[in-house]
């Protein structure tokens, strides 16, 4: 019973589509909780609002290091990249290896933690758009 009800709520999931809402969406909603506790003190999902981190809206699709009135390292700065899963990955994983010279230190070593965070900035980034 439990598995019939599973495969309802995905095929549910894809007739919706990308407009899916965080609470639809459990891999976001776990990614808004571990974004709160290991990165929002830090940086915020709100527009305009920079923290020592600049604010991550909109963030997927976005040049690395463009966010107005934002800190950023020379390094971040020059990175000439724009923000996608894989420098999502890699940056999240190991900062200072994905873009040296850069001064973020956090690490997130768990591959699923780093795929709910970044479902949820994508979903973040989406919202945001339209």
């Amino acid at each position: 019973m439990k598995t019939k009800h599973l495969i309802s709520a995905f095929i549910l999931g894809a007739m919706l589509g990308p407009g899916v809402s965080l609470a639809q969406d459990p891999t976001a909603a776990e990614g808004e909780r571990l974004f709160r506790s290991r990165c929002a003190s830090c940086h915020s999902v709100n527009a305009g609002e920079n923290r020592v981190g600049p604010h991550l809206s909109r963030l997927v699709g976005r040049a690395a290091g463009s966010v107005e009135g934002a800190r950023y390292s020379k390094a971040l700065s020059a990175s000439g990249f724009v923000w996608d899963e894989e420098h999502l990955q890699a940056y999240l994983n190991n900062p200072r290896q994905a873009v040296p010279g850069t001064t973020m230190s956090v690490s997130i070593r768990d591959a699923a933690q780093r795929s709910a965070i970044i479902s949820y900035l994508r979903n973040i980034s989406s919202e945001t758009t339209r």
